[in-house]
């Protein structure tokens, strides 16, 4: 509602007090009985005293008030969360992911998300689409929450114990990398050579290396 423009404002005012509306295209008044639940990602008394938001307004919806801190703030909710949108996209893109493992759970959880529950989200969602197994583990979770959770040495170290050589090891986490920025970018080879610092080039190469065609 923080967003909502100054017409919208009145509006939706005048539905709360007087309890009715014109439908759009039609020249007749409906009664109408329901209650309303508005959210706002911002403190919605200084955006009154900013005149970015209509006072009368704030007061008329300003009855029971619920403060949803942020996902930084509850971690315990993380991997509930988790397991919900895995429930949600696993079944959608046909791949046989049970859950998680107890490493990818704990990374997750020291993860500080600026992005709040949909950077969660499209976490889940990436990591199912890209994962090969029936869970998914660290290297299926993007390198901003290994990198920003402070793993990257622990990882380095789980990739060496395989006895891989060094490009057999990151050969994996490589693709996946690219495979999701193409994903990201609508399979935009341009836009997802840019975002990868990379140049189109040497992306062609490494689609043809790991079998990434255009899959849009």
């Amino acid at each position: 509602i923080a967003t909502a423009s100054p017409q919208f404002q009145v509006k939706l005012l005048r539905v709360l007090q007087e309890r009715r509306f014109e439908p759009v295209g039609s020249a007749h008044t409906r009664q109408v009985d329901t209650r309303v639940i508005l959210a706002a990602n911002c403190d919605l008394w200084q955006a009154v005293q900013d005149g970015t938001f209509r006072e009368d307004l704030y007061y008329r919806i300003n009855v029971v008030n619920i403060e949803l801190p942020s996902l930084r703030e509850r971690l315990g909710d993380i991997e509930l969360l988790a397991n919900h949108f895995l429930d949600k996209y696993a079944p959608m893109v046909d791949r046989p992911v049970k859950g998680f493992t107890a490493q990818a759970i704990d990374i997750m959880s020291r993860y500080t998300w600026p992005g709040n529950v949909r950077e969660l989200e499209n976490c889940v969602e990436r990591a199912v689409v890209l994962s090969s197994g029936s869970l998914i583990g660290v290297d299926d979770l993007p390198p901003a929450v290994i990198s920003a959770s402070g793993d990257e040495s622990e990882l380095a170290l789980q990739l060496a114990a395989t006895g891989k050589s060094l490009t057999a090891a990151l050969a994996g986490p490589e693709k996946r990398i690219i495979q999701a920025a193409l994903i990201d970018n609508g399979w935009n080879r341009k836009a997802t050579a840019e975002s990868l610092g990379i140049n189109r080039t040497t992306l062609y190469k490494k689609m043809k290396k790991y079998s990434l065609g255009d899959m849009g």
